[in-house]
């Protein structure tokens, strides 16, 4: 069955409370992603789903060279980021689509949908 990523995010320069106007609805929302993510294992799409701390925290690795370059912050310089994911199983986009509409629902915020490659995917992009 097809994989899909559905990305949650937030903007970059959210508080503490991120994009929720009060802790009483950053706590409704988490609990209704709860909700949400806990109907995801229910009826079998789930793979894997996880929240991330702010951008502040991250570090970008380039180990192209010959010694690994480290520099704090995340990789690309934009108005928001990734704050959370779902990996889902569907049997195809529209079922994703749909998911990702009550998983936008749920955290109050958008979410975007890419497929993962697939083992077919890649064997055309090789010719094979």
């Amino acid at each position: 069955m097809p994989r899909y990523l559905l990305s949650v995010f937030t903007p970059a320069d959210a508080g503490d409370l991120g994009p929720y106007p009060s802790q009483d609805a950053m706590s409704e929302s988490l609990a209704d992603t709860g909700v949400f993510t806990a109907r995801l294992e229910r009826d079998g799409y789930l793979v894997m789903a996880d929240g991330l701390e702010p951008p502040s925290t991250a570090t970008t690795v380039d180990g192209r060279g010959e010694r690994p370059a480290l520099t704090d912050g995340p990789y690309l310089e934009t108005k928001e980021h990734l704050g959370g994911f779902w990996v889902v199983e569907a049997p195809d986009l529209d079922v994703a689509l749909e998911l990702a509409a009550d998983g936008s629902k749920a955290c109050r915020g958008p979410v975007e949908v890419r497929p993962f490659r697939s083992a077919e995917s890649v064997a055309a992009l090789l010719g094979s």
